[in-house]
């Protein structure tokens, strides 16, 4: 596939996407969604790859919409943002929530906008000390959306998340920290390096346990104590009958590292 918006790399069982319009601050615009998605099922596909970044080239991670593309318009000429939600953020969202690898959102700078709910859709996210993220929408007299109003009341509480969405206010990398947005702020010098690195240690772990594991956090947020501990258990029946798990047991008796296959 050529892309135009992208850069992806694979290095052993990592690959990264990179949002690459930094002249736009990589802007999102419908051929970089199209791009993110085919690259994100590719990625998915290919059994060799368990971890996947998702980063921006330059000084941002994504400033969000590009708001200089031609969007559609209504009948009355207005500018109708529907379509472009159920054709890219709502799929892309539901792509990063039902994904069945590791996914990691690394914040080389600011995640604005649509960008800060698309980096907060993925499992972990990483930030450079620089990054802040932005719910900017309030400052465009829009509504956050790119699963924003459904994933930030739930990692910061409805009021505290209220409040950065009317405010817009910009979250400093290590106020994100301490929010629980984020899960490590890495210097900016050597922010290529350590997101490399810890990548590569998350995708060094076992595969299928980890699969399960995001199953079990999912279904947490429906499931009544009593359908969790039940869910808990099947899962860990599945677990327990892998090959990671016996290599597990083994390499802890053999006092070594294990080394896991994914399945």
């Amino acid at each position: 596939m050529s892309l135009t918006t992208l850069r992806c790399t694979i290095e052993g069982p990592v690959a990264t996407i990179a949002l690459a319009r930094p002249d736009k601050l990589n802007a999102l615009n419908g051929t970089m969604h199209a791009e993110l998605r085919e690259m994100l099922e590719r990625c998915e596909q290919d059994e060799a790859v368990r971890v996947v970044v998702v980063t921006g080239e330059g000084r941002a991670f994504s400033s969000g919409q590009d708001l200089t593309e031609n969007l559609p318009k209504d009948e009355k000429g207005r500018i109708d943002l529907g379509p472009p939600l159920a054709r890219d953020y709502n799929p892309l969202v539901l792509k990063l929530a039902n994904y069945s690898k590791v996914t990691i959102a690394a914040l080389n700078g600011p995640a604005v906008g649509a960008s800060m709910n698309i980096a907060l859709a993925c499992d972990i996210v990483v930030a450079a000390r620089s990054a802040y993220l932005q719910e900017a929408f309030a400052k465009i007299a829009l509504v956050p959306d790119a699963g924003g109003t459904w994933i930030l009341p739930r990692l910061v509480g409805p009021k505290q998340a209220l409040a950065l969405m009317l405010t817009a206010e910009p979250i400093p990398a290590e106020e994100a920290l301490r929010m629980g947005l984020i899960f490590k702020v890495f210097d900016d010098a050597s922010f290529p390096v350590d997101v490399a690195a810890f990548a590569a240690g998350i995708a060094a772990g076992p595969g299928l346990a980890q699969r399960l594991t995001k199953q079990a956090v999912a279904q947490s947020l429906s499931n009544d104590l009593q359908a969790q501990l039940e869910l808990e258990a099947q899962l860990q029946r599945e677990a327990g009958f892998s090959r990671d798990f016996l290599e597990g047991v083994t390499a802890f008796r053999e006092k070594r590292a294990p080394r896991f296959e994914g399945r």
